[in-house]
């Protein structure tokens, strides 16, 4: 039977073959609010860098070196945005949405990074308390809380997992920012200069936690690893429900970025269908994808004779390249 590929990219009430740029359109939103979170946060910087070097406070200093990855990051995740909504060419085929999952992970490692100078740094307060002057570290302080938080308010309901690791950013310096404020009342009632110190442990480890949910969750994607919401056995399963398929094999579900999930996936049809016949079939089965949030499906129609394994997921392949169920290339 001659194969034939199945291309989706549509919901499940439109099965004409076109691309949704509705993800196109929607991205420009949050690019826009990340250009205003870049220059926000340059503000916080020279703020707490300057409130720092005045009030000799570790905690605020420490902040600030987070501000100054969050500049960074921020940056980053901007171009990132910019970048993603560039079309697909002959080069990128896919386009160029994992430009945001590539900045995501970059922003993780600069906070675990930044996380090991905090700790490093807190460690030599510890033996080597200074006094900490508490009135700048407010002022400064009070300035990154509200920035942040009207920062992050403005985007928490983004779901591009890129605008989502600079939100983390954002919010972890608004809980940072509160923390100097509790600690500069602390120093300003007891002249207990090892809060400092203390508190800036605490900001590493806050930092540190949510720094690998990220790492943890761009590494996921980038390794095609099948999305933590979609069931790949319960897949497998409605698609083999689908009438006119009797079996399915070599099935593959990953994302190509962060909610735009894929799949590709062989399917066996009888031998005396026709084309016309088989689009139905793929129809049907393009709408049951669509229902686990798959937008992109690719499936390879075949009969029964064709040479296959029965299992859903793809053998290992040997050390000539060659799959080892396949006595033909697929």
């Amino acid at each position: 039977m001659a194969r034939e590929h199945a291309h989706h990219h549509h919901g499940p009430g439109d099965h004409g073959h076109h691309h949704d740029h509705g993800d196109i359109l929607h991205t420009h939103a949050p690019a826009g609010k990340m250009g205003r979170a870049f220059a926000l946060t340059c503000i916080i910087l020279i703020v707490e860098l300057a409130g720092g070097a005045i009030s000799h406070s570790l905690a605020l200093m420490s902040d600030a070196g987070h501000v100054l990855t969050d500049v960074f990051a921020i940056g980053l995740s901007w171009f990132a945005l910019r970048q993603s909504v560039k079309p697909a060419d002959e080069k990128m085929t896919f386009g160029y949405a994992r430009w945001g999952i590539l900045a995501a992970l970059l922003n993780g490692l600069t906070l675990i990074a930044i996380t090991l100078w905090i700790l490093w740094e807190a460690y030599h307060r510890l033996e080597h308390p200074s006094a900490v002057h508490s009135l700048w570290m407010f002022v400064s302080a009070a300035v990154g809380i509200c920035i942040n938080l009207y920062l992050a308010a403005g985007m928490r309901d983004e779901e591009n997992l890129n605008v989502r690791s600079a939100v983390l950013h954002m919010l972890g310096d608004a809980a940072a920012s509160a923390g100097v404020i509790v600690a500069g009342i602390v120093i300003l009632l007891t002249h207990w200069y090892l809060v400092d110190p203390l508190l800036s442990i605490a900001i590493a480890l806050f930092i540190a936690f949510g720094a690998w949910r990220i790492v943890r969750q761009t590494i996921k994607i980038l390794m095609e690893a099948t999305p933590q919401t979609i069931d790949f056995r319960e897949v497998v399963g409605k698609l083999k429900a689908v009438p006119g398929i009797h079996d399915v094999h070599d099935v593959h579900v990953w994302a190509i970025t962060n909610g735009q999930n894929a799949l590709s996936c062989h399917a066996v049809l009888d031998g005396n269908m026709t084309i016309r016949e088989s689009q139905q079939i793929l129809r049907d089965a393009e709408h049951c994808l669509a229902h686990f949030g798959i937008g992109h499906v690719t499936i390879q129609i075949e009969d029964g004779s064709h040479p296959h394994d029965n299992r859903a997921l793809c053998k290992a392949q040997d050390q000539s390249g060659e799959h080892h169920h396949h006595e033909s290339d697929h």
